[in-house]
């Protein structure tokens, strides 16, 4: 392992995985460069827009500002993690089904924070869902289609 570099041990998508990660990196980079996880993406570089929101520990975190070795021992779980031998989630599926996608930049961010709204919230407001996806931002304007997946999302989740 060259100098400036750590190695940390966590959870990624329900796998114990290892990497060595330089002190600078952030989450999208360690996740970009050396899993090849590209469902997180950096956009703002702010911690604004949600583009880069992974959970950890079941918590959302913005990935850009999170540091890579605030991983070690901890339990991280992105949007890859959210379709199983070839079944999308529900959330998934509702987005794709109320046109809640558009161009799929902001996409994984908010199929995350939905996640977390309806295991929350399962039968949530439309308020709700507008005050629970705040931080995330769709460029496309898509929000209409996005408050909609999140409503089918939630009737998916009550028929299984």
């Amino acid at each position: 392992m060259s100098a400036g570099k750590r190695t940390i041990q966590f959870k990624l998508n329900g796998r114990d995985v290892s990497a060595d990660v330089v002190s600078h990196w952030n989450m999208v980079e360690m996740l970009q460069g050396e899993f090849g996880l590209t469902g997180a993406r950096e956009s703002c570089g702010l911690g604004l827009c949600g583009c880069c929101t992974v959970l950890m520990d079941g918590k959302a975190v913005t990935g850009c500002l999170s540091l890579a070795v605030l991983a070690d021992g901890k339990d991280i779980e992105t949007i890859e993690s959210q379709e199983i031998d070839g079944t999308l989630s529900a959330e998934q599926r509702a987005f794709i089904e109320s046109g809640g996608l558009q161009c799929g930049y902001c996409t994984p961010g908010m199929i995350l924070m939905t996640k977390k709204l309806l295991d929350e919230n399962p039968n949530p407001s439309d308020d709700d869902v507008r005050h629970y996806l705040s931080g995330n931002l769709c460029r496309c304007a898509a929000y209409p289609e996005i408050i909609a997946a999140v409503h089918r999302a939630a009737e998916l989740r009550c028929r299984s």
